[in-house]
């Protein structure tokens, strides 16, 4: 919430997506004027985007779906368009303390491939008190 916060406040346009349907709807409710749509791995991304914030998103899909999303993501984004997910650093599954659902991080070096095969660079990475890990990508006009 915090994030879509200051960035509606920024006056960005947001569109939602989440795999929960009651989160959605909470999401509308609190920030007005903004859209969305459940079920990411399923949505066609419908408009593109200069920039993609998945905060707790990526590790709660199925290792094989990631890999498709960000795929879809590469997709949305505008050139020079940016995207910041979170995702442990190492490769590892858990369940998760809010959902209770398998979580699986693929480890870095598994997201620097994917981003690049979808042409997107990591451009950078970091830790919060958290210890949240955060990967920053930014589109390059041709795959590498």
């Amino acid at each position: 919430m915090p994030i879509s916060q200051v960035l509606t406040n920024g006056g960005f346009g947001l569109y939602a997506l989440d795999a929960s349907d009651k989160l959605i709807t909470a999401f509308g409710t609190v920030l007005q004027g903004s859209r969305g749509m459940s079920a990411v791995e399923e949505s066609e991304f419908l408009r593109t985007s200069d920039g993609v914030v998945a905060w707790g998103l990526i590790f709660l899909l199925p290792a094989e779906v990631q890999a498709i999303v960000i795929g879809k993501v590469a997709r949305a984004l505008n050139p020079a368009g940016k995207f910041l997910f979170t995702s442990p650093r190492e490769a590892l599954t858990w369940p998760d303390a809010l959902t209770g659902r398998k979580s699986v991080s693929l480890g870095g070096e598994a997201y620097q491939r994917i981003l690049r095969a979808e042409g997107l660079i990591l451009v950078g990475e970091t830790f919060d008190e958290g210890d949240n890990h955060y990967y920053f990508a930014s589109k390059v006009s041709e795959r590498v």
